[in-house]
């Protein structure tokens, strides 16, 4: 087991009889001791923690002593090699090809086919607030970013308020062209025979008698069919199936038999009228 940088709690829990002793520079220090992976890399990047071994514990190697103290230590311990270093600066990819930090490592922490990293999560995660909350995303912006913002959404306001039409009474225009109600009529008139619609122009029709003969009937908008035909036969003096017929008859099948219909429905509303 490799112990990198570890504090006083890393050290009472995994590498018991050990303990720090001071903290000295990182930089290039001679291995000064019999272990083989440390005189195979030779001179390499150690420092940082210094490491002490309680007395009693034999077979120790304290290696690359900076400041008088060793920063790396190994020895053995309820049946585990323990390994401790006082910095991770040969196991950093920027220090790796430095002196011999590649070969230092490779020594360490090849001696197993399988090696397994464990990393102490942060004290402060990244999002969370002092109080554990999650922060908001404004909250993470810098103060010049805000105040940036904040001015455009400014700018943004008073350029619509300047290119916005001035609020005010309504005024009327005059229409760029009159079109007469006949020629309306007319157009609407081409585009049913252009189409051949007959059916949706003889509907038209039905509805438009109906909406002016109504009220003269003394009928409201809705009434029931059944209501209305009882209307217009007591006006008209037609039989049920004849009103029936020119109200909610087929469509006519040709131009003939819509001319036919516009004609009876002329009539009828003028009898209705008269009455």
């Amino acid at each position: 087991m490799v112990i990198v940088e570890p504090d006083n709690s890393a050290l009472a829990a995994l590498a018991p009889g050990s303990a720090l002793a001071g903290i000295t520079p990182i930089g290039p220090v001679q291995p000064d001791c019999a272990l083989a992976a440390a005189r195979l890399a030779g001179n390499a990047d150690l420092g940082g923690l210094q490491l002490r071994l309680q007395p009693g514990i034999s077979g120790a190697a304290s290696c690359y002593p900076a400041g008088g103290r060793p920063s790396l230590v190994q020895y053995s311990s309820g049946g585990r090699l323990i390994t401790l270093l006082g910095t991770g600066a040969p196991l950093t990819n920027e220090a790796l090809d430095r002196l011999g930090n590649a070969a230092l490592a490779l020594s360490l922490l090849g001696t197993s086919p399988r090696i397994v990293w464990l990393v102490p999560a942060p004290a402060i995660v990244a999002g969370a607030g002092p109080a554990g909350g999650q922060e908001s995303v404004t909250s993470l912006l810098p103060l010049g970013a805000r105040l940036v913002t904040l001015q455009l959404c400014i700018a943004v306001v008073l350029a619509a308020l300047w290119r916005a039409r001035r609020l005010g009474p309504l005024v009327p225009e005059q229409l760029p062209v009159v079109v007469r109600a006949s020629e309306t009529v007319e157009g609407h008139a081409r585009l049913y025979q252009s189409r051949r619609a007959r059916g949706r122009a003889a509907a038209a029709l039905r509805t438009a008698m109906l909406r002016r003969v109504m009220p003269a009937v003394g009928l409201a908008h809705g009434a029931h069919p059944d209501a209305i035909t009882a209307a217009l036969v007591a006006r008209s003096g037609l039989s049920p199936a004849r009103i029936e017929m020119m109200l909610s008859g087929p469509a006519p099948s040709n131009d003939a038999a819509l001319v036919t219909l516009v004609d009876d429905l002329d009539a009828l509303e003028r009898e209705v009228r008269a009455q």
